[in-house]
């Protein structure tokens, strides 16, 4: 074991159990001797202290599980992470207090997190280092130097973590400048940096705050993530900021060793520095990392080898086999369903005198439907929202009129029939902005909604977190109208990773099984959705699309492919 830490990050909550022993044995035969991993409080604490460890969240067993192959750990359990994941991993439910705010000394907000960190307590503090297991440091938050300057805070964290018993390494991570590392470090912690390329001025700008610090590069990152509507982001050059780390004896974590998915809703956001643009991510984090989204190495892979073999010696390469591949011709979805007419069957309507974000009706996560009964002067009229949050599908009597988006058009106008109307606005969280002030991002429709400039009241709301979606009741294929749940029966010989294409689809969900693989949409740069071999099962599978926009002319249809 050398004296430098060479770490590769993967989030086990962005990987299939049954697959984190080949990936962690991967991250060993590139060299690295540490894995690294954030934890997401918002999928451990789903609800206000209901807290979930099992299965594929026994952040415990993947711990136990890379020090029995002879890997050591670093955890980051924030509270908050970043991490491209949805609100940088703050449960949404914080946002049902009109006051929230977090990264701070509210304390409402401490409360919140001493409850989680109890709950960490219990899983990780066995497992360090100084009770013989493998973890041998624990991060501080997560690079606070480009958030805030509440010092409090940062020490309320630390005296958290040594109280419950965690007395391993204690680290915080932040960008290579003085505003990062004055204020996102602590007196007697560990200040480490994060960077792309500029290795040697990051290590001296980190030796400012302690000049006789070990160096350590806790994120370098080797690719970087993808936004809806954006490119596909590629990076050749990694292998050059390692040789740098390594040849000045410097210790170095790869931001990511292997990405993985966000499965479900749980994608992140970005809000563009420049023009202020929201810019939802993908399902993909890929990251261009050097295990692919499958798990497969890449010529990423192979350099870094080359860097970290020309450092220290390693044995052959001896790699598992490649996973099988699963390929099927497209096929057709044999039931359908409306959405709307599906809405008793979702969920349970709400009602209030003005229109109310979804964090407040306690849901967190996907779609919810605002409606109500309008009685107006027939004729065109604007319809026009305050604000909406993020992307909303307008109907008049059951026929869809537009779109509002959050940095499109808030305004439409509509044609008012005579007499009572019905107007439902369906609106997607296209996931929490997880990176910078704006991270407190309710979603929903905010504020008043207006018809010729008169804000209409009486609503009737229907959360729709669509995480079961067994109450549908599918009829024959007909013609689509209006977001359509589409379903099929699939054959599967023998379960395999495959990638699943939507042909024809414009932009919706899919569930393989009732597991949510995530969004798709045709604008890009992500086309297919990566179907883990562990999801399916021998013999019948059910697949499940909602397809927002479906075409009355050409209904949605499947495929497996073997690669994206």
């Amino acid at each position: 074991m050398t004296g430098q830490i060479l770490s590769g990050a993967m989030h086990y909550f962005r990987i299939r159990p049954e697959q984190w022993r080949d990936r962690l044995i991967k991250l060993q035969a590139m060299g690295l001797d540490t894995v690294e991993t954030y934890l997401a409080w918002n999928l451990h604490e789903p609800e206000p202290r209901k807290f979930d460890f099992a299965g594929p969240l026994d952040v415990a067993a993947f711990v136990r599980l890379a020090g029995s192959i002879g890997l050591r750990v670093i955890v980051r359990p924030g509270p908050y992470i970043c991490a491209e994941w949805e609100m940088g991993g703050l449960p949404a439910w914080l946002l049902a207090d009109p006051d929230m705010a977090v990264r701070c000394c509210y304390e409402p907000y401490l409360a919140a997190v001493a409850r989680y960190l109890d709950a960490v307590q219990a899983q990780l503090a066995p497992l360090q280092d100084t009770r013989g297991g493998p973890i041998i440091a624990v991060q501080i938050e997560n690079e606070y130097g480009a958030f805030g300057t509440d010092k409090a805070y940062l020490e309320w964290l630390r005296r958290a973590l040594i109280d419950r018993g965690f007395d391993t390494l204690l680290f915080t991570a932040d960008q290579a400048n003085d505003e990062a590392l004055f204020h996102g470090g602590l007196d007697g912690v560990w200040r480490t940096v994060t960077f792309a390329r500029d290795s040697w001025q990051a290590f001296e700008k980190a030796a400012k705050y302690q000049p006789d610090a070990a160096r350590f590069c806790s994120e370098l990152w080797v690719g970087w993530f993808d936004h809806w509507g954006g490119k596909h982001h590629t990076r050749s050059d990694a292998d050059r900021p390692l040789k740098n780390s390594l040849a000045s004896d410097s210790s170095a974590n790869l931001y990511m060793f292997h990405g993985g998915t966000n499965f479900g809703f749980m994608n992140g956001a970005n809000i563009d520095a420049g023009n202020g643009a929201f810019q939802p991510l993908v399902t993909s984090y890929d990251y261009d990392a050097p295990l692919d989204e499958a798990g497969e190495p890449t010529r990423k892979f192979h350099a870094l080898r080359d860097v970290i073999a020309a450092n220290f010696p390693l044995p052959p390469l001896d790699l598992p086999p490649p996973a099988n591949r699963l390929e099927l011709a497209p096929f057709d979805f044999t039931h359908q369903v409306r959405l709307l007419a599906s809405l008793p069957a979702l969920s349970r309507p709400v009602a209030d005198i003005v229109p109310r974000p979804m964090e407040s009706l306690g849901q967190s996560h996907g779609f919810i439907l605002y409606r109500t009964r309008v009685t107006h002067p027939p004729g065109k009229a604007t319809l026009r929202a305050q604000a909406v949050r993020d992307r909303a599908q307008v109907f008049v009597d059951g026929v869809e009129a537009g779109l509002l988006e959050r940095d499109g058009p808030t305004a439409l106008e509509i044609e008012a029939p005579e007499g009572e109307f019905v107007i439902d606005i369906l609106v997607e969280n296209l996931g929490r902005v997880n990176y910078g002030p704006q991270v407190l991002d309710r979603k929903g429709l905010l504020g008043w909604v207006s018809l010729a400039g008169l804000q209409l009241f009486h609503w009737e709301m229907r959360p729709l977190p669509l995480s079961d979606l067994s109450a549908l009741d599918f009829v024959g294929q007909g013609t689509p109208a209006g977001p359509t749940f589409f379903r099929t029966a699939i054959e599967v010989p023998e379960p395999a990773d495959t990638f699943l294409e939507i042909e024809g689809g414009r932009k919706g969900v899919a569930w393989i099984n009732g597991f949510n693989l995530g969004r798709y949409w045709d604008i890009g740069p992500q086309t297919s959705l990566y179907l883990p071999a562990p999801l399916l099962r021998a013999g019948a599978n059910e697949l499940i699309i909602l397809e927002l926009h479906p075409s009355s002319r050409r209904p949605p249809r499947a495929s497996f492919r073997p690669q994206r």
